[in-house]
């Protein structure tokens, strides 16, 4: 099948595809006129990879995956710590997003949000608490 179809069945754009290819992910058959030949086996793969991206995986930690996949006599537990990671890693943002919600609710409601120009969240995005205050000066 061509890359279009291939898209269309793997659910990833073929620009994506293209670039799986680029960085050696996926391989597809080349026919004589040179286009990609994508096969069952190269549409598990884009599959795989789908799914692995929607995990949230990087892309080296995805052909740990890909390499394992692929890998008949692969231990069990080598997936599980590549999983096991990516969980320390989803904690670790959750708790920064948190932490981040935090800071701009507190903005959020320090801001008066009327007519006045000084705005605490301009203030915080400048550096300086009196940013707003040094620009309106030099005006």
């Amino acid at each position: 099948m061509n890359i279009g179809e291939a898209a269309r069945r793997s659910g990833l754009p073929a620009k994506t595809i293209r670039y799986y290819e680029e960085i050696g992910l996926v391989h597809p058959d080349r026919r004589d006129n040179n286009y990609r030949d994508y096969g069952a086996h190269a549409l598990e793969v884009l599959r795989f990879l789908r799914r692995s991206r929607e995990f949230g995986f990087t892309i080296e930690q995805c052909r740990s995956l890909l390499t394992l996949y692929e890998d008949p006599t692969r231990c069990s537990s080598e997936v599980k710590h590549l999983a096991s990671t990516r969980i320390v890693e989803i904690d670790d943002k959750i708790r920064e997003l948190e932490a981040l919600r935090e800071s701009l609710g507190k903005l959020v409601h320090q801001c008066p949000g009327d007519r006045d120009p000084s705005c605490p969240i301009i203030d915080e995005l400048a550096g300086t608490p009196l940013a707003h205050a040094a620009i309106a000066a030099m005006r």
